[in-house]
């Protein structure tokens, strides 16, 4: 379902993954660009938004927005990459209400801003920090290939990078 779902949009890499080594049926890398549309589409499809969430890595800050389906399961991940000088993905708090408050701790633990999230103030951090406790230095960040296990490509654009093709499948962590 998921395969088709995303057909019209210009995924930059489809993995089907092991629920039983992830906790994920698909994990789906977009550019930040088709973040909402994406979004829309598995709105429409009735999913729900469980949570919102970063990962520090060498190569940026990888957002990663877990769905998952009421009546058909197959939780889903959107991975989208904002770079480290300019950590900004846009919002989606007008399409699902709740992560609006995902948003604004995520903002809270790694820095990343969610242009056009309505209410942009700390969550859980006092508003006078200046720390954000989940970003890593830049020599203790990991690649991405080294945490993330993608699973079998079924889709993949020329030139995506991020996951080389030989460590799709290999030995990444379960980590978001």
């Amino acid at each position: 379902m998921i395969e088709t779902l995303f057909e019209p949009l210009p995924v930059l890499c489809l993995g089907k993954c092991d629920p039983a080594r992830t906790g994920l049926a698909w994990s789906v890398f977009l550019e930040a660009g088709h973040l909402r549309q994406a979004t829309e589409i598995l709105y429409r499809a009735r999913y729900c938004l469980e949570d919102i969430t970063a990962i520090d890595a060498e190569e940026g800050y990888l957002g990663v927005y877990h769905f998952d389906h009421m009546d058909q399961p197959g939780r889903v991940a959107l991975r989208v990459l904002a770079a480290h000088d300019a950590a900004r993905l846009p919002s989606i708090a007008d399409i699902f209400q709740g992560a609006e408050w995902h948003e604004r701790e995520t903002t809270d633990f790694y820095g990343i801003v969610f242009d056009g999230n309505p209410n942009p103030v700390p969550l859980l951090l006092m508003p006078e920090m200046t720390v954000h406790p989940l970003q890593k230095e830049p020599g203790a960040r990991a690649k991405l290939a080294d945490v993330l296990a993608v699973g079998e490509i079924v889709r993949r654009e020329p030139g995506f990078d991020l996951i080389p093709p030989q460590a799709a499948a290999g030995s990444g962590s379960t980590e978001a």
